[in-house]
């Protein structure tokens, strides 16, 4: 039989949250996270730039979604200056959180094959944030 491959880890991401604002409506509830953050792995090392934030939604009656948008600005691993934007789209279950679908831009050449990359996502707790660990599905 074929024996599934481990999934590869690519990037993770420390965030810190910054700031969370609510609303509470009828019909559902929304808040949208501010965060910093930074990447320290072999492919990339960077912060997250300001303007990051994590749009939260739970519509009653069903799960709730994650829509997180934000830039990195860093060194690829060939130490080229670059940028990587990602639009991380995820479902939490009843247990917290299911994996995202994070989608990338990048200015950098070396990692461009992010862009087409078959990406999946997940999200641990931390310390006044939460680890985003991106593997090539």
């Amino acid at each position: 039989g074929v024996r599934m491959k481990e999934k590869e880890e690519i990037l993770t991401f420390e965030i810190d949250i910054t700031g969370v604002e609510e609303v509470k409506g009828k019909t559902g509830e929304a808040a949208m996270v501010t965060f910093t953050g930074n990447a320290d792995c072999n492919l990339f090392k960077g912060i997250v730039l300001p303007g990051g934030v994590d749009t939260q939604k739970k519509c009653y009656g069903s799960f709730n979604t994650l829509s997180a948008r934000y830039i990195l600005e860093g060194t690829d691993k060939t130490g080229k200056e670059c940028r990587i934007f990602v639009e991380n789209n995820g479902t939490f279950d009843e247990n917290g959180v299911k994996t995202t679908v994070p989608k990338i831009f990048t200015d950098s050449e070396a990692l461009s094959f992010l862009e087409t990359a078959d990406l999946i996502g997940t999200l641990a707790p931390r310390h006044n944030g939460v680890t985003i660990h991106i593997f090539l599905a």
